[in-house]
């Protein structure tokens, strides 16, 4: 397992990382996370959406409600699904562990090449004569 800087959000292991970007691979689950985000909806809404089964959406719900980010209840005889808002921070926060890693490694690059240039000037200067000529002491 990587260790990653911890400065934002819980440590995730490897099986709960996976199961995240997994659920966040497909196209249909991003979309449903975005919808159920905007407002609460049922499987039958959802699956009306897109050209695939009641089934197959309830699948990919599953997936979602596995890793966390949506939630699934029952209200009537309908079962409603919700985006996680908190579980997707701590998506975003793993996110930004990469994007600071990154970041840090561009900062130590520009430092290495400012070091280059400045001993770069430094090393090709050549000596300035004096008044009679001779290199100056």
């Amino acid at each position: 397992m990587v260790s990653l800087p911890s400065e934002t959000g819980p440590d995730l292991d490897d099986a709960e990382t996976d199961r995240l970007f997994r659920a966040l691979a497909d196209a249909t689950r991003r979309d449903i996370v975005r919808r159920t985000l905007v407002v609460e909806q049922s499987i039958s809404r959802l699956a009306d959406t897109y050209a695939m089964s009641f089934a197959a959406v309830g699948k990919h719900v599953g997936v979602l409600a596995e890793a966390g980010l949506v939630s699934k209840h029952v209200s009537g005889r309908e079962r409603l699904v919700r985006a996680e808002p908190t579980r997707i921070r701590e998506v975003r926060g793993l996110l930004d562990r990469f994007v600071a890693i990154e970041a840090g490694r561009i900062a130590r690059l520009d430092a290495l090449l400012t070091e280059d240039e400045t001993k770069g000037e430094t090393e090709t200067e050549e000596p300035r004569a004096t008044a009679r000529g001779v290199p100056g002491r």
